[in-house]
């Protein structure tokens, strides 16, 4: 869903070629203009970096996610005193 809004002056020539670009392809201007922005950003390669980005800190951060096992039905109010434990026992700290 849209929901953000960019304003910005242009030439008159340069917003009569954009019409015309899309009445030929039978779309809207709000659609060329995202075309026009999604090929740019392609085309420059900023669209995947942030995906190649998020990508690499989700891989960095899974080192670190894990779950504790246990039968114990009150584990959430003794999880962090259960952890520092086993980080304890882990890392002789």
């Amino acid at each position: 869903m849209k929901t953000e809004v960019y304003t910005w002056r242009i030439p008159p020539a340069l917003k009569t070629s954009l019409e015309r670009e899309a009445r030929r392809r039978k779309i809207s201007m709000a659609a060329a203009l995202d075309l026009a922005a999604r090929e740019w950003l392609d085309k420059t390669g900023i669209a995947s970096d942030g995906e190649e980005e998020q990508l690499r800190l989700q891989s960095s951060a899974s080192r670190f996610l894990g779950a504790l096992a246990s039968a114990n039905p009150r584990r959430a109010e003794s999880a962090s005193q259960t952890l520092r434990q086993r980080l304890r026992r882990r890392h002789g700290r």
